[in-house]
């Protein structure tokens, strides 16, 4: 039967020349291009087509292959204070189990003795003795960004009230102004322009007299 996954996939590794030997090892690093929507979707990630350098460590077990390594990735996105862009350098670090179709966790046929469903669950088969990483880098990927990215760890962010980035005036405030003296203010404001009518009409009256 013909396996699902394709060989020409760069995130798609080949696992017979390592063997099934316990113990035996074998050391890739291989470049990759990010597939789309590579990290936290309108947050931060990296672009799509950007190249992942990756570093991992096969190793042939009793139950199937352990595949430790590390991924390297230039990601872009967004300061969530300031909501200046930023970019970064990732480093995700990942292990996963691919187990081996016909043996359970003791290397033996599954059988010759029925596997515990559970642990299985914690084990990702084999097709063909083959392996796609791609959603075991996701979820590394996924894990090492910061949910919530900041250009600088001390960003001030914008002012609440005009929306002033205040990293590029740190000098930048407004007066504040307590609510319940802006009503007697306002008040104040109206009685003086009451008495400057007034004072208006009563000196016009004045004149009045004056020119009779």
């Amino acid at each position: 039967m013909s396996t699902r996954l394709d060989h020409r996939n760069p995130l798609v590794f080949d696992t017979h020349e390592l063997g099934r030997r316990p113990g035996a090892l074998q050391r890739l690093t291989r470049t990759v291009r990010a597939p789309k929507d590579f990290g936290l979707q309108g947050v931060i990630g990296t672009p799509e087509g950007e190249p992942v350098e990756l570093e991992l460590r096969l190793e042939s077990v009793m139950e199937g292959v352990l595949v430790t390594g590390t991924a390297r990735a230039r990601v872009e996105g967004e300061c969530v204070r300031c909501l200046e862009p930023l970019e970064r350098e990732l480093v995700a670090d990942f292990q996963e189990m691919f187990s081996y179709p016909d043996a359970d966790d003791r290397g033996r046929s599954k059988q010759a003795e029925p596997a515990d469903d559970a642990e299985d669950e914690d084990m990702t088969p084999l097709e063909d003795g083959m392996f796609d990483l791609e959603p075991v880098l996701r979820d590394a990927v996924v894990l090492a960004l910061p949910m919530q990215p900041v250009c600088q760890d001390d960003c001030p962010g914008l002012c609440s009230q005009c929306g002033v980035r205040l990293a590029d005036d740190p000098d930048h405030h407004h007066d504040a102004v307590d609510i319940r003296w802006a009503a007697l203010q306002g008040l104040a404001g109206s009685l003086q322009d009451g008495e400057k009518d007034k004072k208006s009409g009563a000196e016009a009256g004045v004149d009045e007299e004056q020119e009779k």
